[in-house]
């Protein structure tokens, strides 16, 4: 190695320690090291003159180190750049030129090599296709694109971008190449098709399988079914919670008028001045009597005997989800009518059908004793109104 590559070395290493963003994951100096590292293979194996040589190894330490500068036209800030070293370090014009010609000529979209210089570099710059290394460069060299908002490729672009690469866009140039790292470079492929292969499957399995999930989602009867059973036994145990909720505040209400009475009115009926408030005192008591009776009769529970045969588990005569039906059964017994109902869809739809219907008419005593209770307490209001009004009249 001549000393003006040994120069170069050095001057590239504090330029990219100095300058280069760390977010370049793939153009650094490690790359740049493996491209001069295969520019050292392909002139070991090329009929080439010393002069070539240096020309070959500054272009390759060189080739990168636009990115110090800009992403997009890089090559040109790296012939710039070499240029700039090589004028400081009185380097003659015509290696300047062929070193600036070289690294213009790692273009990707270059024309192709026009001698063998050219077709040196190019196949140096692109020889990571052909090593054992190549999966660990490809992915930095994603991530890079995408550290510097480039574009954010994801898994399965990225290996389609790879396979048109080595399918359509690159080729070697150097015999050396050509019989040396081809083999390498089309297991490489190779393996990305496999790869390829794998994700289109799995992603193809994920694909039927959502639609087969939307399918029954949305065109599956028993789902409908389903919602149907759950939105109208929430809707009547909702009902059932109002009417309950009605009750008591019935029952409160008219517990605090009778309590009102006893305390303050009922003492002072035997005083004479205090005669005429005797029966509309009396009628109040006892249509709020009346009211409370009604408020506990449309909210007392009643509990069924709680106990079924397994005749009538294998008849369908009995819904075995209902708590009243079973509470006094032992465990065994209803974990086997259990599993029944389970064995048959219908017979669950049935019980579930029985639960609903008998909780509506549940629902309908509950409500007509309320309606009924309510009317007593509205009568007994007005009329104890009324008869404190027409008392005071009269006496």
């Amino acid at each position: 190695m001549t000393t003006l590559v040994e120069k170069a070395d050095q001057f590239v290493l504090n330029l990219f320690e100095q300058k280069l963003p760390n977010t370049f994951l793939y153009h650094n100096y490690r790359h740049t090291q493996r491209v001069v590292k295969s520019t050292k293979e392909l002139i070991e194996n090329s009929e080439i003159d010393v002069k070539q040589e240096e020309v070959l190894l500054l272009a390759a330490w060189f080739h990168d180190t636009g990115y110090t500068v800009t992403f997009d036209g890089h090559e040109e800030e790296s012939s710039k750049i070499a240029r700039e070293f090589l004028r400081e370090e009185n380097a003659d014009t015509q290696l300047i030129e062929e070193v600036s010609r070289c690294i213009l000529a790692t273009k990707f979209n270059a024309a192709e090599p026009t001698d063998i210089l050219e077709r040196i570099i190019k196949d140096a710059d692109t020889s990571h296709l052909a090593k054992g290394y190549f999966e660990e460069t490809s992915e930095f060299l994603r991530q890079e694109l995408k550290l510097l908002k480039i574009r954010n490729y994801s898994t399965q672009e990225w290996i389609q971008e790879n396979i048109k690469m080595f399918t359509q866009l690159h080729r070697f140039h150097t015999p050396y190449a050509i019989k040396n790292w081809q083999k390498k470079k089309d297991e490489n492929l190779l393996e990305l098709l496999k790869i390829d292969k794998s994700y289109r499957s799995k992603i193809k399995k994920e694909e039927e399988k959502a639609k087969v999930k939307a399918k029954i989602k949305n065109d599956s009867p028993e789902r409908g079914i389903q919602t149907l059973y759950r939105v109208t036994m929430r809707n009547h145990l909702k009902l059932s919670d109002i009417a309950d909720t009605k009750g008591n505040i019935l029952l409160s209400v008219n517990a605090s008028i009778i309590s009102l009475a006893i305390a303050n009115l009922i003492p002072d009926l035997d005083t004479p001045g205090n005669k005429q408030i005797m029966i509309p005192t009396l009628i109040l008591v006892l249509f709020s009597v009346a009211s409370i009776v009604g408020s506990i009769l449309s909210t007392r529970p009643n509990v069924t005997s709680g106990e079924f045969t397994k005749e009538q588990v294998k008849n369908k005569e009995v819904n075995v989800l209902f708590f009243g039906n079973f509470h006094q059964m032992p465990y065994d017994q209803f974990e086997w009518a259990m599993q029944e109902i389970i064995k048959d869809q219908t017979y669950v739809y049935d019980s579930l059908t029985k639960d609903l219907y008998y909780l509506g008419i549940v629902l309908n005593k509950k409500y007509r004793l309320l309606r009924i209770t309510y009317t007593i307490f509205m009568i007994g209001i007005i009329s104890s109104v009324l008869s404190f009004i027409l008392m005071f009249y009269i006496m």
